[in-house]
């Protein structure tokens, strides 16, 4: 088996202040995807692991997304957005319970006067349709491809608001019982008739038609993975 080859961890503003440290080694035998660089590092450095879904990073001078890979012998930089740089955006799969006080903070902004923000939970009850009890809901995603379709929501969203500022969108997965909030779509502008309400609306809708999340209903006598009717098409 060949040695590792390091590569190079530089961090920049608050996640250098957040983690202790200025720049990092890190051994890498085979080339490693940016998204589990992440993890990695948000493992290794709990205080930045939210963040890190909202950073930018550079590979070898040149943005890069979670999907570049990083090979053996580069140099890799994480930081902040540069002032007077884009909107704020998280679009994030996670285990862990959403603070919703915490991801709107993140997309408010000095100009923000209005936020809407949607968030769906566990039903222990369904009183639609045919009526009966859940136990509980486990989500399952298939995450690079989830966190990619959650940016195209996003940047649809853009498209269809400009004035729309900050955008998070949020899904928690596992083992999920009643009361429990799974989701959260929320948008801020500066002002409630700028199409706010619209925008957020358009968001959870949106990733019910084309971000691969599922969900298998655990019911007092039995289970049942539920099923959409929305056929994405190709390039959707």
């Amino acid at each position: 088996m060949s040695e590792p080859k390091m590569v190079k961890v530089l961090f920049f503003a608050h996640l250098k202040e957040l983690s202790g440290v200025e720049k990092e080694w890190i051994g890498l035998s085979q080339p490693l995807r940016v998204g589990d660089l992440k993890h990695l590092l948000g493992e290794r450095y709990p205080l930045i692991h939210e963040r890190l879904a909202n950073v930018l990073v550079a590979i070898n001078q040149q943005y890069a997304s979670d999907e570049d890979v990083i090979q053996p012998g580069d140099e890799v930089a994480f930081f902040p957005p540069v002032s007077g740089g884009s909107p704020p955006t998280i679009f994030r799969i996670t285990t862990e319970e959403l603070d919703l006080n915490e991801l709107l903070d993140q997309i408010t902004l000095p100009t923000t006067g209005a936020a809407c923000i949607f968030t769906g939970m566990v039903r222990g009850e369904t009183r639609r349709g045919e009526a009966h009890q859940t136990v509980a809901l486990e989500y399952e995603a298939y995450i690079p491809m989830a966190e990619a379709k959650m940016a195209q929501v996003a940047s649809e969203i853009r498209a269809k608001w400009p004035a729309v500022e900050g955008i998070a969108i949020v899904q928690r997965i596992g083992h999920l019982k009643p009361r429990t909030p799974t989701v959260m779509i929320a948008c801020t502008a500066a002002h409630r008739d700028t199409g706010v309400f619209e925008a957020a609306r358009y968001g959870i809708d949106r990733l019910k038609e084309i971000v691969p999340i599922w969900k298998k209903e655990i019911m007092p006598n039995g289970e049942e993975w539920i099923e959409g009717d929305y056929r994405p098409q190709k390039g959707e």
